[in-house]
């Protein structure tokens, strides 16, 4: 084994204590806070929390979703470091995937993408699309940056417009509930959240490549759709409020930016 590998085990494992911070924490308070127990809602003690302990006051171990993240980012981080992609260069491209992994963790445990988050998003994006095109494709500067800029406005501007049609969906579905004696639970087919996202997924792609990134990641997103319908018929759990189940789209969207970003 290079040992030499264990650069990026070590920082792949201290980001993965921080985006398991923030997915603790943001949600819930929407700043930076102590940590508390998920279960008992007692405060951890930071040697504690940073050592993946169990909580002291209820016992209750911590969640598999801070192992997998951890051995996830250390999977990622070790891909990244011996593939550096050449769009972003290695430093970056680990900051702009610590990013993802926090959007990705709350979004699919709580369908929130934060407003702080897409703020943070929008300069390290604008920051990332403007070194892309003028690092990576030579333009100048202020070209390069205009780029990046158009790219944000073309993704908000797709997003928005799917988010109306959403709106109609979602609309729909309240009332089909209504019909069958259910309750609303205001679920959006699309968040405001995935909209600003778009917008700092256009800012990081820049006008080149932010369609090809938008594409993919609806792609994504409708074959994993497809998938969980299949598994509903399989499992005979489908009902005629099958296709309403929405999902967290986030998460897609990255997934289309990140194979743009850190392909071979």
């Amino acid at each position: 084994m290079n040992i030499v590998l264990l650069i990026p085990v070590a920082l792949a494992w201290l980001g993965g204590l921080l985006v398991n911070y923030l997915s603790d924490t943001l949600p819930r308070t929407r700043r930076f806070s102590p940590p508390v127990c998920r279960n008992c809602e007692s405060r951890i003690a930071w040697l504690d929390y940073l050592t993946l302990r169990r909580c002291q006051n209820c016992g209750i171990v911590r969640s598999l979703r801070t192992w997998l993240t951890q051995f996830i980012l250390i999977a990622s981080f070790l891909y990244v470091w011996l593939n550096p992609p050449k769009s972003l260069g290695l430093p970056l491209g680990l900051i702009v995937l610590l990013y993802f992994a926090v959007i990705t963790v709350i979004d699919l445990e709580h369908r929130l993408i934060l407003f702080p988050t897409s703020v943070f998003g929008a300069l390290l994006g604008l920051f990332s699309g403007t070194f892309l095109y003028y690092s990576g494709f030579q333009k100048p500067l202020l070209s390069a940056i205009g780029i990046s800029l158009l790219g944000g406005l073309i993704g908000f501007a797709v997003m928005f417009a799917l988010y109306q049609v959403g709106t109609i969906v979602a609309r729909y579905r309240a009332k089909k509930m209504a019909t069958d004696g259910l309750v609303d639970d205001e679920e959006e087919a699309l968040g405001g959240g995935d909209v600003y996202l778009a917008g700092v997924l256009g800012l990081m792609l820049g006008s080149r490549f932010i369609m090809y990134g938008l594409v993919v990641g609806i792609l994504i997103g409708g074959v994993v759709s497809l998938a969980l319908l299949l598994a509903l018929i399989v499992q005979k759990r489908y009902t005629n409020n099958s296709l309403m189940t929405f999902i967290p789209y986030g998460p897609y969207l990255i997934a289309g930016a990140a194979y743009m970003l850190f392909r071979p």
